[in-house]
Protein backbone atom coordinates (compact mmCIF):
# COMPACT_ATOMS: atom_id res chain seq x y z
CA UNK A 1 0.00 0.00 0.00
CA UNK A 2 0.97 3.32 -1.05
CA UNK A 3 0.19 6.47 1.62
CA UNK A 4 -1.36 7.45 -1.52
CA UNK A 5 -3.50 4.62 -1.48
CA UNK A 6 -4.08 4.54 1.58
CA UNK A 7 -7.79 3.75 2.88
CA UNK A 8 -8.77 6.92 4.43
CA UNK A 9 -8.34 8.40 1.72
CA UNK A 10 -11.03 6.73 -0.54
CA UNK A 11 -14.41 8.64 -1.03
CA UNK A 12 -16.80 7.54 1.14
CA UNK A 13 -20.84 8.87 2.53
CA UNK A 14 -22.50 9.30 5.45
CA UNK A 15 -26.02 8.97 4.59
CA UNK A 16 -26.73 11.04 1.29
CA UNK A 17 -24.08 13.24 2.00
CA UNK A 18 -20.82 12.48 0.40
CA UNK A 19 -17.39 12.75 1.75
CA UNK A 20 -13.73 13.23 -0.78
CA UNK A 21 -12.22 11.07 1.97
CA UNK A 22 -13.01 9.16 5.54
CA UNK A 23 -10.91 11.60 7.65
CA UNK A 24 -13.27 13.88 9.78
CA UNK A 25 -12.29 16.34 12.35
CA UNK A 26 -13.36 15.50 16.07
CA UNK A 27 -15.83 17.64 17.57
CA UNK A 28 -13.27 20.09 20.38
CA UNK A 29 -14.31 22.20 22.83
CA UNK A 30 -13.59 25.81 21.59
CA UNK A 31 -14.31 27.85 24.24
CA UNK A 32 -14.33 31.14 21.72
CA UNK A 33 -18.02 32.21 21.02
CA UNK A 34 -18.92 35.23 22.43
CA UNK A 35 -20.37 35.64 25.79
CA UNK A 36 -24.11 34.87 24.43
CA UNK A 37 -23.13 32.01 22.45
CA UNK A 38 -22.24 33.57 19.16
CA UNK A 39 -20.07 32.13 16.86
CA UNK A 40 -16.71 34.40 15.88
CA UNK A 41 -14.27 35.32 13.15
CA UNK A 42 -11.78 33.26 14.95
CA UNK A 43 -13.55 30.21 15.14
CA UNK A 44 -14.65 30.77 11.16
CA UNK A 45 -10.94 30.61 10.66
CA UNK A 46 -10.55 27.63 13.07
CA UNK A 47 -13.03 25.41 11.00
CA UNK A 48 -11.81 26.87 7.92
CA UNK A 49 -8.68 25.08 8.12
CA UNK A 50 -9.15 22.03 8.68
CA UNK A 51 -11.37 22.36 4.89
CA UNK A 52 -8.53 23.55 4.01
CA UNK A 53 -6.26 20.80 4.55
CA UNK A 54 -8.50 18.36 2.79
CA UNK A 55 -10.74 17.15 5.44
CA UNK A 56 -13.51 15.02 4.06
CA UNK A 57 -16.16 15.85 7.61
CA UNK A 58 -15.42 18.79 10.27
CA UNK A 59 -17.40 18.02 13.04
CA UNK A 60 -18.16 21.18 15.61
CA UNK A 61 -17.63 21.65 19.14
CA UNK A 62 -20.83 20.59 21.02
CA UNK A 63 -23.15 23.68 20.90
CA UNK A 64 -25.81 24.14 23.42
CA UNK A 65 -29.46 23.51 22.83
CA UNK A 66 -31.89 25.73 24.47
CA UNK A 67 -31.66 28.27 27.14
CA UNK A 68 -32.97 26.40 30.33
CA UNK A 69 -29.87 23.99 31.41
CA UNK A 70 -28.03 22.79 28.18
CA UNK A 71 -24.81 25.19 28.29
CA UNK A 72 -21.53 23.38 29.69
CA UNK A 73 -19.41 26.11 29.48
CA UNK A 74 -18.47 30.15 29.19
CA UNK A 75 -18.30 31.02 25.84
CA UNK A 76 -19.64 28.00 24.27
CA UNK A 77 -21.73 28.37 21.09
CA UNK A 78 -25.33 27.89 20.59
CA UNK A 79 -27.93 26.90 17.88
CA UNK A 80 -30.87 28.46 19.86
CA UNK A 81 -31.28 32.58 18.70
CA UNK A 82 -31.25 34.13 15.46
CA UNK A 83 -28.09 35.67 15.85
CA UNK A 84 -26.32 32.03 16.22
CA UNK A 85 -27.76 30.84 13.35
CA UNK A 86 -26.53 34.03 11.34
CA UNK A 87 -23.03 33.18 13.56
CA UNK A 88 -22.86 29.76 11.99
CA UNK A 89 -23.73 30.73 8.48
CA UNK A 90 -20.50 32.24 7.22
CA UNK A 91 -18.42 29.17 9.03
CA UNK A 92 -20.44 26.79 7.30
CA UNK A 93 -19.89 28.34 3.88
CA UNK A 94 -16.21 28.65 4.21
CA UNK A 95 -15.88 24.67 5.08
CA UNK A 96 -18.11 23.98 1.94
CA UNK A 97 -16.33 26.49 -0.16
CA UNK A 98 -13.08 24.34 0.32
CA UNK A 99 -15.20 21.13 -0.66
CA UNK A 100 -15.84 19.59 2.69
CA UNK A 101 -18.84 18.29 4.52
CA UNK A 102 -20.12 20.10 8.43
CA UNK A 103 -22.30 18.60 10.87
CA UNK A 104 -23.08 20.26 13.79
CA UNK A 105 -22.70 18.47 17.09
CA UNK A 106 -25.56 19.24 19.38
CA UNK A 107 -24.86 19.08 23.12
CA UNK A 108 -26.92 19.22 26.65
CA UNK A 109 -24.66 19.55 29.67
CA UNK A 110 -26.57 18.37 32.48
CA UNK A 111 -25.13 18.09 35.28
CA UNK A 112 -21.42 19.01 33.56
CA UNK A 113 -22.36 22.33 33.33
CA UNK A 114 -19.87 24.82 34.45
CA UNK A 115 -20.83 28.17 33.00
CA UNK A 116 -24.35 29.04 32.19
CA UNK A 117 -25.89 32.64 30.60
CA UNK A 118 -29.32 31.13 31.83
CA UNK A 119 -29.33 29.00 35.18
CA UNK A 120 -27.56 29.20 37.98
CA UNK A 121 -28.31 25.46 39.06
CA UNK A 122 -27.94 22.29 37.01
CA UNK A 123 -30.29 19.51 36.08
CA UNK A 124 -30.03 15.89 35.38
CA UNK A 125 -31.19 12.65 35.15
CA UNK A 126 -31.03 11.81 39.17
CA UNK A 127 -29.82 14.04 42.01
CA UNK A 128 -26.02 12.05 42.08
CA UNK A 129 -23.03 14.64 42.73
CA UNK A 130 -20.46 14.15 39.37
CA UNK A 131 -17.73 12.43 39.73
CA UNK A 132 -13.89 14.50 40.27
CA UNK A 133 -14.13 18.32 39.83
CA UNK A 134 -14.81 21.24 37.30
CA UNK A 135 -12.45 21.65 34.32
CA UNK A 136 -10.07 24.45 35.12
CA UNK A 137 -9.14 24.77 30.98
CA UNK A 138 -12.70 25.50 30.43
CA UNK A 139 -12.76 28.07 33.46
CA UNK A 140 -14.37 26.00 36.19
CA UNK A 141 -12.89 25.13 39.55
CA UNK A 142 -14.17 23.21 42.73
CA UNK A 143 -16.29 20.09 42.89
CA UNK A 144 -19.44 19.62 40.57
CA UNK A 145 -22.70 20.62 42.18
CA UNK A 146 -25.62 18.14 42.51
CA UNK A 147 -28.30 18.42 39.87
CA UNK A 148 -31.58 19.00 40.45
CA UNK A 149 -33.36 15.80 39.12
CA UNK A 150 -35.56 16.85 35.70
CA UNK A 151 -39.17 16.19 35.81
CA UNK A 152 -41.33 14.55 32.88
CA UNK A 153 -42.01 17.83 31.23
CA UNK A 154 -38.17 19.21 31.32
CA UNK A 155 -37.42 16.03 29.77
CA UNK A 156 -39.96 16.80 27.24
CA UNK A 157 -37.97 20.43 26.47
CA UNK A 158 -35.09 18.92 26.63
CA UNK A 159 -36.57 16.76 23.43
CA UNK A 160 -37.68 19.86 22.06
CA UNK A 161 -34.41 21.78 22.18
CA UNK A 162 -32.59 19.73 20.21
CA UNK A 163 -35.62 19.83 17.63
CA UNK A 164 -35.22 23.49 17.49
CA UNK A 165 -31.39 23.49 17.47
CA UNK A 166 -31.46 20.76 15.07
CA UNK A 167 -33.60 23.36 12.74
CA UNK A 168 -31.36 26.24 13.19
CA UNK A 169 -28.17 23.96 12.23
CA UNK A 170 -30.78 23.37 9.07
CA UNK A 171 -31.32 27.22 8.44
CA UNK A 172 -27.63 27.80 8.60
CA UNK A 173 -26.93 25.89 5.67
CA UNK A 174 -24.89 22.43 8.25
CA UNK A 175 -25.12 18.91 6.20
CA UNK A 176 -26.47 17.39 9.41
CA UNK A 177 -26.33 17.67 13.06
CA UNK A 178 -24.81 14.90 15.22
CA UNK A 179 -26.53 13.87 18.86
CA UNK A 180 -24.00 14.31 21.30
CA UNK A 181 -24.77 11.10 23.79
CA UNK A 182 -20.91 10.96 24.84
CA UNK A 183 -18.47 12.02 27.26
CA UNK A 184 -20.29 11.74 30.04
CA UNK A 185 -22.91 14.81 29.37
CA UNK A 186 -26.67 14.68 29.89
CA UNK A 187 -27.96 12.24 27.21
CA UNK A 188 -24.56 9.73 28.63
CA UNK A 189 -26.07 10.71 32.32
CA UNK A 190 -29.22 9.08 31.53
CA UNK A 191 -27.16 5.84 29.99
CA UNK A 192 -24.91 5.38 32.56
CA UNK A 193 -26.18 3.43 35.81
CA UNK A 194 -24.07 5.33 38.35
CA UNK A 195 -25.25 8.90 37.12
CA UNK A 196 -29.37 7.41 36.15
CA UNK A 197 -31.21 6.45 39.31
CA UNK A 198 -34.26 7.36 37.93
CA UNK A 199 -37.41 4.45 38.83
CA UNK A 200 -39.39 6.07 35.71
CA UNK A 201 -39.84 5.26 32.09
CA UNK A 202 -35.58 6.19 31.74
CA UNK A 203 -34.25 4.42 34.37
CA UNK A 204 -33.57 0.94 35.19
CA UNK A 205 -32.47 -1.16 32.50
CA UNK A 206 -30.29 -0.45 30.07
CA UNK A 207 -33.26 -0.29 27.48
CA UNK A 208 -35.16 2.09 29.61
CA UNK A 209 -31.79 4.29 29.95
CA UNK A 210 -31.10 4.47 26.39
CA UNK A 211 -35.00 5.96 25.69
CA UNK A 212 -34.37 9.79 26.27
CA UNK A 213 -31.42 9.54 23.33
CA UNK A 214 -33.44 7.29 21.14
CA UNK A 215 -36.39 10.35 21.76
CA UNK A 216 -34.35 12.71 20.63
CA UNK A 217 -33.27 10.98 17.60
CA UNK A 218 -36.86 10.13 16.29
CA UNK A 219 -37.82 13.58 17.15
CA UNK A 220 -35.39 15.47 15.19
CA UNK A 221 -35.29 12.71 12.32
CA UNK A 222 -39.14 13.69 12.14
CA UNK A 223 -38.70 17.50 12.18
CA UNK A 224 -35.97 17.26 9.09
CA UNK A 225 -35.91 16.56 5.51
CA UNK A 226 -34.63 12.90 4.60
CA UNK A 227 -31.39 14.72 3.45
CA UNK A 228 -30.39 16.51 6.71
CA UNK A 229 -27.98 14.00 8.15
CA UNK A 230 -28.60 12.82 11.73
CA UNK A 231 -26.17 10.71 13.58
CA UNK A 232 -25.12 9.91 17.09
CA UNK A 233 -21.77 10.16 19.08
CA UNK A 234 -21.74 7.53 21.61
CA UNK A 235 -18.57 6.51 24.68
CA UNK A 236 -18.08 4.54 27.16
CA UNK A 237 -15.77 6.60 28.53
CA UNK A 238 -16.52 10.34 30.26
CA UNK A 239 -14.71 13.68 30.60
CA UNK A 240 -15.10 12.84 34.89
CA UNK A 241 -14.54 9.06 34.30
CA UNK A 242 -11.63 7.34 32.14
CA UNK A 243 -12.30 4.14 33.07
CA UNK A 244 -15.72 3.57 32.90
CA UNK A 245 -17.50 0.94 30.46
CA UNK A 246 -20.79 -0.35 29.82
CA UNK A 247 -22.02 -3.05 32.99
CA UNK A 248 -23.56 -5.53 30.14
CA UNK A 249 -20.54 -4.94 28.03
CA UNK A 250 -21.26 -6.26 24.10
CA UNK A 251 -25.26 -6.93 25.22
CA UNK A 252 -25.71 -3.33 26.69
CA UNK A 253 -23.75 -2.28 23.44
CA UNK A 254 -26.06 -3.81 20.84
CA UNK A 255 -29.13 -2.48 22.89
CA UNK A 256 -27.60 0.87 22.54
CA UNK A 257 -26.75 0.76 18.81
CA UNK A 258 -30.40 -1.24 18.08
CA UNK A 259 -32.49 1.50 19.49
CA UNK A 260 -30.52 4.30 17.96
CA UNK A 261 -30.66 3.24 14.50
CA UNK A 262 -34.15 2.10 14.83
CA UNK A 263 -34.55 5.84 16.30
CA UNK A 264 -33.37 7.10 12.83
CA UNK A 265 -29.77 7.21 13.25
CA UNK A 266 -28.11 7.48 9.91
CA UNK A 267 -24.52 6.99 11.73
CA UNK A 268 -22.87 5.63 15.11
CA UNK A 269 -19.58 7.55 16.22
CA UNK A 270 -17.81 5.75 19.00
CA UNK A 271 -15.94 8.01 20.54
CA UNK A 272 -11.88 7.45 22.19
CA UNK A 273 -11.23 4.19 23.55
CA UNK A 274 -7.93 5.43 23.84
CA UNK A 275 -4.89 6.57 21.49
CA UNK A 276 -3.95 2.21 21.51
CA UNK A 277 -7.48 1.66 20.22
CA UNK A 278 -6.92 -1.31 18.02
CA UNK A 279 -6.68 -3.12 21.42
CA UNK A 280 -8.40 -0.56 24.01
CA UNK A 281 -11.94 -0.81 21.63
CA UNK A 282 -12.00 -4.34 21.89
CA UNK A 283 -15.06 -6.41 23.49
CA UNK A 284 -15.01 -9.46 26.30
CA UNK A 285 -15.73 -11.17 22.78
CA UNK A 286 -12.34 -9.68 21.32
CA UNK A 287 -14.58 -7.54 18.79
CA UNK A 288 -14.11 -4.21 18.40
CA UNK A 289 -17.17 -1.99 19.64
CA UNK A 290 -16.88 -0.55 16.01
CA UNK A 291 -17.20 -3.12 14.21
CA UNK A 292 -20.32 -4.58 16.63
CA UNK A 293 -21.93 -1.34 16.05
CA UNK A 294 -21.41 -1.95 12.03
CA UNK A 295 -22.55 -5.42 12.11
CA UNK A 296 -25.45 -4.43 14.69
CA UNK A 297 -26.62 -1.36 13.08
CA UNK A 298 -25.73 -2.05 9.33
CA UNK A 299 -25.37 2.24 9.31
CA UNK A 300 -21.38 3.95 8.74
CA UNK A 301 -19.38 3.82 12.05
CA UNK A 302 -16.95 6.33 13.00
CA UNK A 303 -13.99 5.40 15.16
CA UNK A 304 -12.23 7.92 17.49
CA UNK A 305 -8.93 7.45 19.34
CA UNK A 306 -5.32 8.07 17.72
CA UNK A 307 -6.57 7.98 14.31
CA UNK A 308 -3.90 10.19 12.94
CA UNK A 309 -1.30 7.15 13.42
CA UNK A 310 -0.98 6.08 10.21
CA UNK A 311 -0.81 2.33 10.40
CA UNK A 312 -3.89 2.54 13.20
CA UNK A 313 -5.83 4.53 10.61
CA UNK A 314 -5.12 1.71 7.79
CA UNK A 315 -6.07 -0.91 10.19
CA UNK A 316 -9.41 0.03 10.90
CA UNK A 317 -10.72 1.05 7.70
CA UNK A 318 -9.30 -2.05 5.91
CA UNK A 319 -10.43 -4.63 8.81
CA UNK A 320 -14.18 -3.13 8.19
CA UNK A 321 -13.49 -2.11 11.75
CA UNK A 322 -14.70 1.43 11.17
CA UNK A 323 -16.50 3.71 7.92
CA UNK A 324 -15.02 7.10 8.94
CA UNK A 325 -12.00 7.95 11.66
CA UNK A 326 -12.45 10.77 13.59
CA UNK A 327 -9.31 12.95 14.38
CA UNK A 328 -8.86 15.20 17.46
CA UNK A 329 -4.93 15.88 18.63
CA UNK A 330 -3.65 15.12 15.70
CA UNK A 331 -5.86 17.28 13.37
CA UNK A 332 -4.95 20.08 15.96
CA UNK A 333 -1.07 19.59 15.26
CA UNK A 334 -1.96 18.88 11.11
CA UNK A 335 -4.87 20.46 10.12
CA UNK A 336 -3.58 19.37 6.84
CA UNK A 337 -3.39 15.48 7.77
CA UNK A 338 -4.94 14.08 4.59
CA UNK A 339 -2.79 16.18 2.52
CA UNK A 340 0.34 14.61 4.21
CA UNK A 341 -0.96 11.22 4.08
CA UNK A 342 -1.17 11.66 0.39
CA UNK A 343 2.04 13.22 0.27
CA UNK A 344 3.62 10.74 2.39
CA UNK A 345 5.20 13.41 4.69
CA UNK A 346 5.97 12.89 8.37
CA UNK A 347 3.20 14.50 10.76
CA UNK A 348 3.82 17.21 13.36
CA UNK A 349 4.03 16.33 16.92
CA UNK A 350 1.12 17.45 19.02
CA UNK A 351 1.96 20.55 21.23
CA UNK A 352 -0.03 20.54 24.55
CA UNK A 353 -0.27 23.93 24.88
CA UNK A 354 -2.79 23.47 21.70
CA UNK A 355 -5.40 22.94 24.37
CA UNK A 356 -5.35 25.85 26.57
CA UNK A 357 -8.42 27.85 25.86
CA UNK A 358 -8.74 31.06 23.87
CA UNK A 359 -11.19 32.77 25.75
CA UNK A 360 -9.23 35.48 26.81
CA UNK A 361 -7.61 38.36 24.99
CA UNK A 362 -4.18 37.11 26.33
CA UNK A 363 -4.78 33.52 25.18
CA UNK A 364 -5.97 35.29 21.98
CA UNK A 365 -3.14 36.94 21.35
CA UNK A 366 -0.96 34.39 21.84
CA UNK A 367 -2.99 32.21 19.39
CA UNK A 368 -2.38 34.48 16.30
CA UNK A 369 1.20 35.19 17.52
CA UNK A 370 1.94 31.59 17.23
CA UNK A 371 -1.08 30.42 14.44
CA UNK A 372 -1.25 27.36 16.07
CA UNK A 373 -4.33 25.08 15.51
CA UNK A 374 -6.20 25.29 18.81
CA UNK A 375 -9.05 23.60 20.78
CA UNK A 376 -9.38 20.72 23.12
CA UNK A 377 -10.72 16.88 22.63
Amino acid sequence: MTLASHPALAPAALGTVPLRNRLAVAPMTRVSATRTGVPTERMADYYERFAQGRFGLVITEGTYTDTDYSQGYINQPGLVSADHVAGWRPIVSRVRDWGSRIVAQLMHAGALSQGNEYRDETAGPSPVTPQGEKMAEYGGSGPWPTPRQLRPAEIDDVVNGFVTAARNAHDAGFDGVEIHAANGYLLDQFLTDYTNRRTDAYGGPIANRVRLTAEVVAAVRAALPSSFLVGVRLSQTKVNDFVYRWPGGARDAEIIFDALVAAGAAYLHVASEGRAWIETARLDSGETITALARRRGGVPVIANGGMHDVEQAATVVAEGHADILSVGRGALANPDLPCRIAAGEPLAKFDPTILEPMATLENAARWERESATEGRH
